[in-house]
């Protein structure tokens, strides 16, 4: 019997796109802790609590309330509704419901935006580093990234004249995160003004501000840049649950936008996946509903994780870091060890440093590159502190191994 032939003819849509670097590691890692392998992950941006009781009694209460129907397209009114006010509560931002669209997650809310409004051809502004899936939802909307490179030494925050510069007429949306992942890096008010001052000139530039860090933040106070009553009709705010309410697997992120992208967003979403899951919505609604104050434990842990990594950071010859002040991760540059070597094993850049220290010293990383900052890797501490005291002494004598 002659075999059958196997074709494979995923569409040039597919070839082009990069597969999840978080997504990636984190695989890597299960896969050699099944092998029994000792593997330390601080690859994914998952917080390591559990869903607080009183979510998890919403959604039970939900399913006895038999939320098991197709609801509308864009969320259940109520639950509209309690964004509506979650945002005037925590953001100043006047939201009507009509103005909000709850996803599949944050992730599926920018696609729709980035599908809604970018044609082929059209540039998409991104600062670096940026979150890996920002590049790949505008290549998949066949629009063009234009990054814009930040240093470490200025927080990877971009200048109101790097913005102007970036910009061409074919300009149609910029994308950012704060608090951001990878960096941690949180816009201040003042520093959101400044880059506002160069978008109210140009009113044809849709700005997402990718939010879903917004109460992971160790800062006095958040300001959305939505705030900003003259670039308010531009901006679309972006969040969800998944962070703050340790709900990452709930799937179940919203907008706020301009009424006419809140109604291209349901025409989209409404062909590819419909309302977000029923009793994910009704747990969520009372999370939004909640005082922020409720993750304040978790807020507190993250916040001393991050002062011991950081202060185990600078203890090691060669690191820099500066002070992320959200999310849950550290940003180091770590490009003094590109060139160094062990026996025949030579670190040419982020890729090699993070594949050696996953061989060498059982800790997955994630590398810079994937970020758009190739000098850099990024560390989650959103593990346990006993972990996490392992984990940067395996690090630390891995480094110290190169010269």
């Amino acid at each position: 019997m002659e075999k059958s032939i196997v074709i494979n003819n995923v569409s040039d849509r597919v070839k082009n796109l990069s597969e999840s670097a978080t997504i990636a590691m984190a695989r890597k890692s299960r896969e050699l802790k099944a092998q029994g392998i000792d593997v330390i992950s601080l690859s994914l941006g998952e917080p390591d609590f559990n869903t607080p009781d009183f979510i998890k009694d919403a959604a039970i209460e939900g399913i006895h309330q038999n939320y098991s129907k197709y609801m509308a397209v864009n969320g259940y009114e109520d639950f509209r509704d309690a964004i509506s006010m979650k945002f005037k509560r925590d953001n100043n931002i006047n939201y009507s419901p009509n103005q909000i669209v709850v996803s599949t997650g944050a992730k599926q809310s920018i696609a729709n935006v980035v599908l809604s409004t970018v044609n082929p051809g059209d540039e998409v502004i991104i600062p670096a580093p940026y979150w890996v899936s920002y590049e790949e939802i505008v290549k998949m909307a066949e629009g063009v990234p234009v990054f814009i490179e930040t240093k470490i030494e200025d927080d990877f925050k971009i200048t109101p004249d790097q913005l102007s510069n970036a910009i061409s007429d074919k300009t149609k949306l910029m994308i950012y995160s704060s608090p951001c992942n990878p960096s941690g890096s949180v816009y201040l008010k003042e520093e959101l003004r400044s880059l506002a001052d160069v978008l109210v000139n140009h009113p044809e530039i849709i700005v997402i501000s990718d939010e879903i860090y917004e109460h992971i933040n160790f800062t006095d106070s958040y300001f959305s840049i939505a705030a900003f009553d003259d670039v308010y009709n531009q901006v679309v705010t972006v969040n969800g649950v998944s962070k703050a309410f340790a709900m990452t697997g709930w799937r179940l992120g919203y907008i706020g936008a301009p009424e006419w992208i809140a109604k291209a967003c349901t025409k989209i979403q409404g062909q590819f996946t419909s309302g977000a899951s029923s009793i994910s919505q009704r747990a969520a609604l009372a999370a939004v509903s909640a005082n922020p104050e409720v993750v304040g434990e978790m807020k507190s842990a993250f916040l001393e994780r991050r002062d011991f990594i950081i202060n185990q950071l600078k203890s090691i010859s060669g690191v820099k870091i500066n002070q992320p002040e959200g999310a849950f991760y550290v940003f180091p540059d770590v490009s003094s060890f590109f060139g160094k070597s062990t026996g025949d094993r030579v670190i040419e850049n982020s890729d090699d440093l993070c594949l050696y220290l996953l061989e060498e010293a059982k800790v997955a990383l994630v590398t810079g590159n994937a970020f758009g900052s190739p000098a850099c890797v990024r560390i989650s501490y959103a593990a346990a502190m006993d972990e996490l005291k392992e984990a940067m002494h395996r690090i630390s004598t891995a480094l110290n191994k190169l010269d």
